[in-house]
């Protein structure tokens, strides 16, 4: 699942000329290499071809929409774990929803400021090389995570996990029966330091149920506040 290191290409699909340029101004600044595309078939196509670290993707975008690409990207073995971040407008919150359950990792809407989407870049990229770093067997209940080979197993059959989904549920595990707020999560999964909008966690808490199937019932909601595991 990891990106090869040193990867530092990103996509970025955006049929805005002014917006794709000043996006692209502000990751070359900050030391990436930026692809460009205008529309929803070309973004696929460059996808494909370059793999890159990341794909900032517009989900307006002409011809083949960005919730388009983004099912496509995440049903192809070969492009499936590149991070997503999402351009939205503020209107859009049905189809960010949409896009995140699609295995999008991360959103930020327009108008934006260019810093923090560089700094949103970096935070995927530390996300998804995150089978660099040295690691353990965690196991509860049926569920087993090796963080050495990136491997998430229920009664011993293989689960496919985004980068995102697995730090949350080895985060999540690691702090087996104490509760992690929803601002907890955003902090110290997605490396946010301010409050946006928490429904980004329980997007994600809701795909993590659905991949661990009965084995979720180990995850339990604080209404309210946010999340925990536990033995069932």
């Amino acid at each position: 699942m990891s990106q090869k290191p040193g990867n530092k290409k990103v996509l970025i699909a955006e049929d805005e000329q002014d917006v794709l340029n000043l996006v692209a101004a502000n990751l070359k600044a900050a030391g990436y290499q930026a692809l460009k595309a205008e529309d929803g078939e070309s973004a696929l196509e460059q996808a494909r071809n370059s793999l890159p670290a990341v794909v900032i993707l517009d989900l307006m975008l002409p011809g083949m929409s960005g919730l388009e690409v983004c099912k496509v990207l995440k049903q192809d073995a070969a492009t499936k774990n590149i991070p997503i971040l999402m351009l939205t407008a503020k209107a859009e919150e049905v189809d960010r929803i949409v896009g995140l359950e699609l295995g999008a990792d991360d959103y930020v809407t327009k108008p934006f400021s260019p810093r923090e989407l560089v700094l949103r870049v970096r935070s995927l990229l530390r996300r998804a090389s995150v089978t660099q770093e040295p690691g353990d067997v965690l196991r509860l209940g049926d569920i087993q995570v090796d963080r050495a080979r990136y491997e998430v197993t229920v009664k011993n059959k293989p689960i496919d996990f985004t980068a995102t989904e697995f730090k949350l549920l080895t985060m999540l595990m690691e702090r087996r029966g104490r509760v992690q707020s929803r601002d907890t999560l955003l902090n110290d999964v997605w490396g946010y330091e301010s409050i946006i909008d928490t429904r980004t966690v329980d997007t994600h808490i809701r795909r993590l149920r659905e991949k661990l199937g009965k084995a979720a019932d180990c995850i339990e909601t604080i209404r309210g506040f946010g999340y925990r595991m536990v033995e069932t």
